[in-house]
C-alpha cells in the first residue's frame, strides 16, 4: 500500500515539477524580460545559488558538499555541466524574451529522445528499434527545415536540446545529488555572473534597484523559480522511476507550445508544422517504448 502511496506522490510531484517548468516558469520568465535578459540570467544564477545554499543550510548538506570539494574528478566535470547549465538558461530566457517560445519547446520535445542516444553512445545503454526510429525521426523533421526553410531552423531550440542533453550524460556519470550539484555548478558560475553585475551597474543599464524594493522581490525569485521545480521533479523520479517521469515530462514543452502559440501569439509557419509533426510523431513513438519496457 504504502509503495502504491509512494508512486502516486512521486508522478504528483513530477507532473507538479513539470508543470511549473512549463506554465509557471514561462509567464514568470516573460513577465520580467523587460528588464533584459542579459540582467535575467545575472539573477537566476546569483539567487539560485542564493536559495541553494540556504536550502542546503537548511536540510543540513553542507557535509556532502565538502566530501565533493575533495574530489578533483568530480570538481572537472561539474564546472562543464556548470558551463552547460549556464548555456542551457542563457539560450532559453533568450528564447522567451525575443517570443521563441515555440522554437524552445521544440528543444525539450526533442530533449529525451537525444538523451536516449547518447546514453546509448557513451554508456551502451538499451538502444531500440522505437528508440532508433524516433531518432531517425527527429534527424528527418531538422533536414526538412533544412532544405525546405533553412531560416525557420529553430536554433534555439537545438541549443537548449543538445545543451540539456549533455548536461544530463556529465550528471549522470558524476552520481551527485541534484541540488548539491546544481549548488556547486552555481558556485563555478558565480564569479563571472558577478563580474558582469559589476560592469551593467557601473554602466547604469541595471533594472535592479535597492529603492524599488518591489521589483528585488520579483527578480530574487528566480531562485526559487529554479529550485522548487527542480526539487518536485527528481523527488518524484525518486520516488516512482525515470520511466514514468520520462512521459510525465512532456507537460513541460506541450505547454510552452501553448503559451507560445495561443497566449503570447508567436508566428508558426507550415514548415514549422511539418517539423512538428514530425516531432510529435517520434515522441509518441518515444513514450510508446518507454511505456512497454517499465
Amino acid at each position: 500500500m504504502s509503495n502504491n502511496k509512494d508512486f502516486n506522490k512521486g508522478l504528483l510531484m513530477s507532473a507538479l515539477g513539470s508543470f511549473w517548468w512549463g506554465f509557471i516558469g514561462v509567464i514568470y520568465f516573460k513577465y520580467i524580460s523587460f528588464v533584459g535578459h542579459i540582467e535575467v540570467v545575472i539573477h537566476r544564477c546569483l539567487w539560485t545559488t542564493v536559495t541553494l545554499v540556504l536550502t542546503s543550510i537548511l536540510f543540513s548538506k553542507m557535509h556532502n558538499i565538502k566530501e565533493i570539494l575533495n574530489e578533483k574528478k568530480k570538481l572537472i566535470l561539474l564546472f562543464f555541466s556548470g558551463l552547460l547549465i549556464f548555456i542551457n538558461w542563457s539560450v532559453w530566457i533568450y528564447a522567451v524574451s525575443i517570443d521563441k517560445i515555440i522554437d524552445a519547446s521544440f528543444g525539450y520535445f526533442i530533449m529525451p529522445i537525444i538523451s536516449v542516444f547518447l546514453g546509448h553512445i557513451f554508456f551502451k545503454e538499451n538502444f531500440t528499434l522505437k528508440s532508433k526510429i524516433s531518432v531517425l525521426i527527429v534527424i528527418l523533421s531538422i533536414l526538412f527545415l533544412i532544405f525546405s526553410d533553412f531560416k525557420s531552423i529553430p536554433w534555439i531550440g537545438l541549443i537548449v536540446a543538445i545543451s540539456w542533453s549533455f548536461y544530463n550524460l556529465i550528471r549522470k556519470k558524476i552520481n551527485v545529488e541534484t541540488d548539491i550539484g546544481l549548488l556547486i555548478e552555481s558556485l563555478f558560475i558565480l564569479p563571472a555572473v558577478l563580474i558582469a553585475f559589476y560592469f551593467i551597474v557601473k554602466y547604469n543599464v541595471n533594472d535592479f534597484d535597492v529603492s524599488n524594493p518591489s521589483l528585488m522581490f520579483i527578480l530574487f525569485l528566480a531562485g526559487p523559480m529554479t529550485v522548487i521545480p527542480l526539487f518536485l521533479y527528481v523527488r518524484g523520479v525518486e520516488l516512482c522511476g525515470l520511466g514514468p517521469t520520462g512521459m510525465i515530462f512532456y507537460i513541460t514543452p506541450t505547454l510552452q507550445f501553448i503559451l507560445g502559440y495561443f497566449a503570447y501569439n508567436e508566428p508558426f509557419s507550415q514548415e514549422k508544422l511539418m517539423s512538428f509533426i514530425l516531432i510529435w510523431i517520434a515522441v509518441f513513438i518515444y513514450l510508446k517504448d518507454l511505456y512497454e519496457n517499465n
